[in-house]
């Protein structure tokens, strides 16, 4: 699973969407928890391409780095680093060219070889 993992995070780096989607099964659940509270869900890959072509305008450079990787029966978990500088300014305050960098974790499941089920956590 790691092959498969580290396939979508260098797509994801590269803001490559094609490339993210080739890496999912077609009725992937995609979670996005903050501070512990689901903040975003889709269901199904035409959700998560959606999602991923509206929100990567957000920045104008990403990089989520591994730090740290374990498989529990069907689960991978990834501790990562994000890295990432604000192309646009946001409403909570955020300006363009401001920088950001946080430590999260993922989960990650497979199936017929493809992504099922990704939710990511930051606090």
């Amino acid at each position: 699973m790691r092959a498969l993992i580290d396939r979508y995070i260098d797509a994801y780096n590269r803001m490559d969407v094609d490339a993210m989607m080739a890496t999912m099964h077609r009725e992937v659940i995609f979670e996005n928890y903050a501070a512990g509270t689901l903040s975003v869900r889709t269901l199904g890959i035409e959700e998560l391409r959606h999602l991923a072509e509206s929100s990567r305008h957000l920045f104008a450079a990403r990089r989520q780095t591994i730090t740290g990787y374990s498989e529990a029966g069907d689960t991978a978990h990834v501790q990562v680093l994000f890295e990432g500088t604000f192309a646009i300014d946001l409403p909570n305050g955020v300006r363009a060219g401001q920088r950001i960098a946080m430590n999260g974790r993922s989960a990650f499941r497979k199936r017929d070889g493809l992504l099922i089920h990704v939710a990511d956590h930051s606090d």
